[in-house]
């Protein structure tokens, strides 16, 4: 079963984009996290919600910019994003856990999707 990301596009500094991860409902149970990829770069972790949606952490770069939130009901963990900047550019996909925590360790994650480009302009 993979994860599969969407909302991605072309947005210009300091405009907004929501992201979409949809999650099948054998995954109800698991912890959603968001990473990102930039050309030539590791992938990092930005965001995650716990199942529940009780628990969320968003990593210093993303701090006070994004919003992570779950809808059990359709199944979809959301990523709002406000106030980007070109340094935001990458390759965003969304990956499944068993923790929400400040690690967000790639390898502790599964059922990784295709991601959905993001593009910044300056």
């Amino acid at each position: 079963v993979q994860l599969q990301a969407s909302g991605g596009g072309l947005v210009q500094t300091g405009g907004s984009l929501r992201l979409s991860c949809a999650v099948p409902s054998s995954l109800d149970y698991y912890a959603i996290g968001w990473f990102r990829q930039a050309p030539g770069k590791e992938r990092e972790g930005i965001s995650c919600i716990s199942s529940s949606g009780g628990t969320k952490y968003y990593a210093d770069p993303v701090k006070g910019r994004v919003t992570i939130s779950r809808d059990g009901a359709n199944g979809s963990v959301y990523l709002q994003m406000n106030d980007l900047k070109p340094e935001d550019t990458a390759v965003y996909s969304c990956a499944a856990g068993l923790f929400c925590n400040a690690r967000m360790v790639v390898a502790e994650y599964e059922n990784w999707g295709q991601g959905t480009l993001v593009t910044v302009s300056s």
